[in-house]
């Protein structure tokens, strides 16, 4: 039997069927606008991370300017050793790449019988922190068998970038101080090891920064907040923008050149959208004419830069412009594979 309420509620019923259409269009738009819409704020395109772990500026060049052809015969049979034994243990290249990086930080693949505190050999393993005895330590098979022991125990090693994975085994006061040796470890990897990719990443046109690298080279520039800007300055007291970025990729191992011009050709180019912690982003009077560039600023993620501005302000972190006019709309990966011209 029909009530008022259930009469007064007869139209909302009739109107059900459209108010499901409506939302359900909303959220097919919804879906469609997040998926096509360009990411300039979110720092990374949406392709999966291969970290290459390899600058093509840097690969066969170590911290120093250190190369394979540098260095002497027991450095060499030291390197070898390591390889030998991830042979041995039948480990993947990447797990040399991480090792023989690390030995070079730690030794410079010396086995020396001196270090910080109780520190001994080529990974500098300490005694007193459960790595073995003094004997062992310094015995380039043990310690490089018990480096790759300790390295198995790390959840997804073989996906994180060396020196990353490299810090979570050694637990170094110097975190990304195993980013400069990835070049002269892979080429060790390729002379003595003789395979040429060892992370097993695909080679692209631009490439992937190593982000050991970028790490370092951000963590320099942020190291420089509130120095001043003085005009054609590189450090260490004051700053110009590109005299600033370039000290920071040297501290990282990677020689850039000094002028923003010439850096914005100093790798490949991707679209500012694609952005990623390292890169480098420009201002020009005309963005269309990078001869008139004018600017450089290091992005660092979640939408933010680091930049040595002008005489107003010091080196400082600031958001993105990202609407700015002058934006150059290609931004420079420092170190990769320029675009084809």
């Amino acid at each position: 039997m029909s009530t008022p309420l259930t009469r007064a509620l007869r139209p909302l019923r009739l109107l059900l069927p459209f108010v499901a259409i409506g939302m359900a269009l909303v959220l097919f738009l919804t879906v469609g606008f997040l998926a096509f819409s360009p990411n300039l704020g979110g720092g990374r395109s949406n392709a999966a991370w291969c970290d290459t772990g390899i600058s093509t500026a840097t690969v066969g060049r170590g911290g120093g300017g250190a190369t394979f052809e540098t260095l002497s015969d027991e450095q060499k049979q030291n390197a070898a050793a390591i390889i030998s034994v991830a042979k041995d243990m039948q480990l993947p290249p990447k797990a040399w790449l991480i090792a023989l990086a690390t030995a070079m930080q730690e030794s410079t693949l010396r086995n020396i019988d001196y270090g910080d505190r109780d520190s001994l050999g080529l990974f500098q393993q300490r005694p007193s922190q459960g790595w073995g005895t003094p004997a062992q330590v310094t015995d380039p098979v043990y310690s490089s068998r018990i480096f790759y022991e300790r390295l198995m125990e790390v959840p997804g090693w073989d996906s994180l970038p060396v020196t990353v994975a490299a810090q979570k085994v050694q637990r170094s006061g110097f975190p990304d101080a195993y980013a400069k040796w990835e070049g002269l470890a892979a080429s060790l990897v390729q002379n003595i090891g003789d395979v040429a990719n060892p992370t097993g990443c695909a080679p692209g046109t631009t490439g992937a920064l190593p982000p050991g690298v970028a790490g370092a080279a951000i963590g320099f520039a942020l190291g420089e907040l509130g120095k001043p800007y003085v005009w054609g300055a590189t450090g260490p007291d004051a700053y110009d923008c590109s005299g600033l970025l370039m000290r920071a990729y040297e501290a990282a191992g990677l020689t850039i050149p000094r002028v923003s011009r010439d850096q914005y050709k100093s790798g490949g180019h991707l679209p500012v959208r694609d952005v990623a912690p390292g890169d480098f982003l420009f201002y020009a009077h005309d963005p269309s004419d990078p001869s008139t560039i004018y600017h450089v600023t290091m992005y660092i993620g979640d939408g933010k830069m680091v930049e040595a501005p002008n005489k107003d302000h010091p080196v400082r972190v600031q958001p993105v412009p990202w609407e700015f006019s002058d934006l150059v709309p290609l931004a420079t990966r420092p170190g990769t594979t320029p675009n084809p011209a």
